[in-house]
């Protein structure tokens, strides 16, 4: 049966509401399910929990949340590209819960394997472990940290059948297959769109049980945080 939804924000249609966990794919801007985070945007839903490796930056990605007020908490590892993420959070409008970054991986892909919660070393002797449960393996101290299971999950693909089986491209997978097990319901958007059958099993990173609604990516430009470039090189003469 086809997941396939015309839009995003008929594909979010009956799952949002306020006050809600989301839990988006990417990082930076890489790999970030962009029209779906514009259409949570376009809702109007607040007080959100949202679930992901940073906040995008000023203006792009899930920026545009913040900057519409909608967001409530942050779960995230890395917010530091995005000011006014930053200013809300210092100035006590918004609150944020730190994990280190490979934690954070680790949660989510244990809330979407059942796990409701796992021990490491990362984090012990630091506030990221005051107020959690401690135990001791093997004559070493471990905390406890508890699986991630968001209300709704987001992420970006770049091929997907209409069953909802999805492929990620180069950097751009990063957190989006974590993400994807980790929803209650998960939306995936994708560039391109095939029918079943037309994708070779062995490539493929999300299997469709895991995606409730899929919707076709629009032609936009990927923006990148910061850009690098070098001078070219004088040409060569007589080449």
């Amino acid at each position: 049966m086809s997941k396939l939804i015309p839009g995003a924000a008929d594909a979010l249609a009956g799952v949002l509401h306020d006050g809600m966990s989301i839990a988006v794919g990417g990082f930076g801007l890489s790999g970030i399910p962009a029209d779906l985070i514009d259409a949570v945007r376009d809702s109007g839903v607040k007080d959100l929990t949202i679930i992901s490796n940073n906040m995008g930056v000023d203006g792009k990605g899930l920026g545009v949340l913040l900057e519409g007020g909608q967001v409530r908490k942050v779960l995230g590892s890395y917010i530091g590209e995005n000011k006014l993420c930053a200013e809300q959070f210092l100035a006590g409008k918004l609150e944020v819960e730190f994990n280190p970054q490979g934690t954070l991986a680790e949660r989510l892909r244990a809330g979407g394997a059942g796990i409701p919660a796992f021990y490491t070393k990362t984090g012990v002797g630091t506030q990221i472990a005051e107020g959690k449960p401690h135990a001791e393996f093997d004559g070493e101290l471990y905390v406890q940290e508890r699986g991630i299971v968001a209300d709704l999950a987001l992420v970006h693909a770049h091929t997907a059948d209409t069953d909802g089986n999805l492929i990620y491209r180069y950097t751009a997978r990063n957190f989006n297959p974590v993400v994807a097990t980790a929803g209650k319901v998960t939306v995936a958007e994708a560039e391109v769109i095939v029918e079943p059958g037309q994708l070779d099993p062995n490539n493929i990173v999300t299997p469709g049980v895991f995606v409730q609604r899929l919707i076709k990516a629009t032609d936009r430009t990927k923006h990148i945080e910061k850009l690098t470039t070098r001078p070219r090189p004088a040409a060569v003469v007589g080449a």
